[in-house]
């Protein structure tokens, strides 16, 4: 399976690289793991909302630009679904099953994603009601998907 993260933003402090780095360490045995880092559009300081709104969809264009019509996309949305950890394996699996290839998570940036993005999802899955800063997602994230596959194997890792 091909696993690919969109994310907007880059990790600037070297824990979250290094737990990024060591869970797509991990993943190497279970798929084959692309993370791609979308640039952050610019925003001006005091910003109107149509200036947040530019920046979304400046985003959005540049995530759309890189998804095939063939991935299977699940955005990460506070408003999306919530899944406890074996949900998420047994939607990966179910996946598989199905004949999806190719799983594309998108992380939006620090304003969120735009509705053209949230519309090209197949899924949107939500990790909790609460914001969190985008790098700590991804590495969530990843942690995630790492468990997904360990609990779908039945190997220790999950309790």
């Amino acid at each position: 399976m091909n696993v690919t993260i969109l994310a907007v933003g880059k990790l600037k402090e070297k824990y979250w690289r290094d737990a990024v780095a060591e869970y797509s360490k991990r993943l190497k045995s279970y798929c084959s793991l692309q993370i791609t880092e979308i640039k952050e559009s610019p925003l001006r300081a005091n910003p109107s909302a149509a200036d947040e709104e530019a920046v979304k969809i400046a985003e959005g264009a540049d995530i759309l630009s890189r998804i095939r019509p063939s991935d299977y996309v699940i955005t990460l949305e506070i408003k999306g679904k919530g899944l406890s950890s074996e949900a998420l394996a047994q939607k990966i699996e179910a996946l598989a099953i199905d004949g999806k290839s190719s799983i594309v998570f998108v992380i939006g940036g620090s304003l969120g994603l735009s509705e053209e993005v949230s519309r090209r999802a197949d899924f949107k899955l939500s990790f909790s009601a609460m914001t969190f800063p985008h790098q700590m997602m991804r590495a969530i994230l990843l942690e995630q998907i790492y468990r997904s596959f360990k609990i779908n194997r039945h190997e220790a890792y999950h309790k």
